[in-house]
């Protein structure tokens, strides 16, 4: 213990010599300012237009779009948009899509592969009513919100009015 107690004191006499207090504090402030703006950085919100859906091949039967247990909506919490006069993946004429989202993995059991599925909402008109769906595999609590879909993701369009929610294929998984 001695030696580390040295190497500790001589180290510390040695910053000491080179560096003031002052510019020690504002060091240390800085990473802690920095570190906490850390959580808010992967999220866009607002910055351009949202990714293009990957869909898999259109001609695999797949299931219909107006079920709740179409294999896209393993993690939707909402009102299709199909029965609102969009489409599983597109929103209705009068309402834009929000750019921030909840992902979840879905398997589509036409090819059996997993793909990553982006949930975004659509804006700007009173709620549907119609075609309600909440499947919840996956989900975490509200307190982890990019893994839950009971938040009005409206944020970032030019009104929080919710009307419907899209299903939009963005990837397939590594596995």
């Amino acid at each position: 213990m001695k030696l580390i107690d040295r190497w500790l004191e001589k180290s510390s006499r040695a910053l000491a010599k080179r560096v003031s207090r002052r510019h020690l504090l504002a060091q240390i402030s800085g990473l802690l300012v920095g570190g906490a703006a850390l959580p808010v950085l992967p999220i866009a919100r607002g910055q351009g237009q949202p990714a293009p859906p990957v869909d898999p091949d259109p001609n695999t039967p797949e299931g219909d779009p107006m079920d709740c247990n179409y294999w896209r909506y393993c993690a939707i919490d909402g009102y299709l948009c199909g029965g609102c006069g969009g489409t599983h993946n597109s929103c209705p004429p009068g309402t834009e899509m929000s750019l921030v989202t909840w992902v979840g993995t879905c398997r589509n059991p036409a090819d059996g592969i997993d793909y990553l599925v982006s949930y975004n909402d659509c804006c700007g008109k009173s709620t549907c009513n119609r075609h309600f769906c909440s499947r919840s595999e996956g989900e975490k609590p509200v307190y982890f919100p990019p893994k839950s879909g009971h938040i009005n993701w409206c944020i970032g369009t030019s009104t929080n009015v919710y009307h419907c929610s899209t299903a939009n294929v963005i990837g397939r998984t590594l596995t």
